[in-house]
């Protein structure tokens, strides 16, 4: 699996899912840092098979108006401190793996947990 974690999330992020065996990247490790356009983030998540994570709601209108990016994680929890969110992720998992393994899917993470959206390939 392999993942890439979109400029507004943290790189701890990023470390704990390579310590979970994750094949992870951060945006600013990609073409143009954190000045890369979002049509690009999607473009090269997409190209290279990655599930991208997100705050950024326009990737969702993308997700559903263009069919990219493929494989969404949107996290929806509002201002939290990195720990919790790294904790919240550590929590959901598992569960994140089996819903976004193969399928186009935009799935958020949110207060109440994991919410999947099913959309068509």
């Amino acid at each position: 699996m392999r993942v890439l974690c979109d400029v507004h999330l943290p790189y701890r992020l990023v470390n704990q899912l390579r310590e979970r065996g994750i094949d992870a990247t951060h945006v600013n490790r990609i073409l143009d840092g954190s000045a890369t356009k979002d049509a690009a983030v999607a473009a090269f998540a997409d190209a290279n098979g990655m599930i991208l994570i997100t705050k950024d709601s326009d990737f969702r209108d993308s997700h559903f108006l263009s069919g990219t990016p493929v494989r969404l994680i949107r996290v929806t929890l509002g201002n939290l401190s990195n720990n919790a969110l790294l904790a919240f992720f550590d929590e959901h998992w598992d569960t994140l793996v089996q819903v976004l393994v193969d399928s186009p899917r935009d799935v958020e993470l949110g207060s109440a947990g994991i919410t999947v959206f099913e959309t068509s390939a």
